[in-house]
């Protein structure tokens, strides 16, 4: 995949907001043409490299204290099938009765 640069300025340092891009060092806004290469799907991996998919289970890497409470998710717990959603917390899914957003980098995927 061929990293998006800004057609104005050509700096590579790029927002995405649905089918809008915006250049960070610019402020160029531009709409993303269907059949672009930058349109392409993107690809979700866990801390170590493996392709997450909807319907995949996950795993805790470390002890993770939630935001706002005084819950923490304990290294190794296991979640219920993920959702991959868009935004900087890639993963939605239930872990310990909980409906929560993950980032990938504190996951792994469980197999078997």
């Amino acid at each position: 995949m061929q990293e998006t640069t800004c057609p104005f300025c050509e700096m590579t340092d790029i927002l995405v907001r649905g089918d809008l891009r915006e250049c960070v060092t610019c402020g160029h806004e531009w709409k993303v043409e269907p059949g672009d290469e930058s349109a392409e799907e993107r690809v979700v991996k866990d801390a170590y490299g493996n392709v997450l998919a909807d319907g995949d289970v996950v795993a805790m890497i470390k002890d993770l204290k939630l935001g706002g409470t005084s819950q923490v998710l304990k290294k190794g717990t296991k979640s219920k099938p993920i959702r991959l959603v868009d935004g900087d917390h890639e993963i939605s899914c239930k872990m310990d009765g909980l409906a929560i957003a993950l980032k990938a980098m504190y996951v792994k995927k469980v197999t078997g």
